[in-house]
């Protein structure tokens, strides 16, 4: 029971995080448009956000997988 009362405490403390600093994780990703785009998904504290990147295999032009974390443009304190 005390392990489970820390886990929902460790997740509430991370949430709050997210809230205040406005960063999401990714939580799926999806290529669009013949494979030059890449639709990311991003669970944030205020819910689900996706972001668009061009995305080549090589990364010299647009990036290869989706960011881990990403920060959104709505964040509590401004």
């Amino acid at each position: 029971m005390k392990l489970f009362i820390r886990a929902i405490g460790l997740l509430a403390l991370i949430w709050l995080a997210m809230l205040f600093t406005g960063y999401g994780v990714l939580t799926g990703s999806t290529k669009n448009a013949a494979g030059l785009g890449l639709q990311c998904s991003y669970l944030t504290a205020r819910g689900l956000i996706s972001a668009q990147y061009l995305h080549t295999d090589s990364g010299v032009v647009g990036v290869t997988d989706c960011p881990l974390l990403k920060k959104s443009g709505e964040v509590i304190d401004n």
